[in-house]
């Protein structure tokens, strides 16, 4: 392909084939090779557009400085467990670490633009969050809801009998301290096993189907207030203690208009993306070759 005499070759193509692809493969969903030509096609068109963009916002004079780059870069290292890690990242996208530099840098200006041309002109006003609630009522009924905290000590699934009696001694002791009225939230922050432990072991909300079947069972058995007794999951051991309860009903309108708005934003945002770029694709030079 090319836009406004910008070539796109096939080995663009081939590359970023080959990462769709890896990132399909990763998610436990491999593409199906009679869908390949529509994929491709797929793909193409993205390549197109993303270079249109691009081009868009170099004309309209965007820039990312070295330092905004290079935050975003180490965001995303620091998303991997070490260097190691993020480099065979890049070894299955087939990509070296310049080559991701300058697709972030790509896209960062992209963003920008969009942000300024798009999204920060979107407006939501109070009528119209509103008038959503109140002509949408199905989707803001609300099941029972409870909001737990809990302490976990963890057993891993291939733990010998040994560990899972000492992980077993361990919850008991952490349940006497609970009985002689340490606080709860103290003593998970101390001792849980579950990252929730930051949070003094706070869960949320959460309704039924969400939690594994005996941490559910137990949790909604409880009053607010009350903590269970030793909870056995696939995880390990856990304690649980409830402090609210939420019945069925509807959601008010204040509860929920945050979510609503940014819903709407969004939804606006989009329709305006689209656009904008069939508006892009109008004024350009775009030719696409067969094979």
């Amino acid at each position: 392909a090319s836009v406004n005499g910008k070539d796109i070759l096939q080995s663009d193509l081939d590359k970023e084939m080959n990462r769709f692809e890896g990132q399909m493969g990763v998610s436990g969903q491999p593409p199906d090779p009679a869908q390949r030509d529509a994929i491709k096609k797929k793909v193409l068109d993205n390549l197109v557009q993303r270079e249109l963009l691009f081009q868009e916002s170099v004309r309209l004079g965007i820039k990312i400085d070295d330092q905004e780059l290079s935050e975003q870069l180490n965001e995303l290292k620091a998303r991997f467990t070490g260097d190691e890690d993020f480099q065979n990242a890049l070894k299955r996208l087939k990509m070296s670490e310049g080559e991701l530099r300058d697709e972030f840098k790509r896209r960062l200006m992209v963003k920008k633009m969009i942000d300024q041309v798009i999204a920060d002109k979107v407006q939501i006003t109070a009528e119209e969050t509103k008038s959503f609630y109140d002509g949408n009522p199905n989707f803001f009924k609300a099941p029972e809801r409870i909001r737990a905290s809990h302490i976990l000590v963890k057993v891993e699934p291939n733990a010998s009998e040994s560990d899972k009696a000492a992980a077993r001694k361990k919850i008991e002791e952490i349940q006497k301290r609970l009985e002689k009225g340490e606080d709860f939230a103290a003593v998970a922050k101390a001792v849980s096993d579950c990252p929730s432990a930051a949070r003094g072991g706070d869960l949320d909300y959460f309704q039924r189907g969400q939690m594994v079947a005996p941490f559910e069972e137990a949790a909604f058995s409880l009053k607010p207030g009350e903590t269970s007794g030793i909870v056995e999951t696939q995880f390990g051991y856990h304690l649980i203690k409830v402090s609210d309860r939420k019945e069925p009903g509807v959601i008010v309108y204040d509860e929920i208009k945050s979510e609503i708005e940014s819903h709407l934003r969004q939804q606006k945002v989009n329709e305006r993306y689209a656009s904008y770029i069939e508006e892009l694709k109008s004024k350009a030079r775009i030719e696409m070759s067969t094979p």
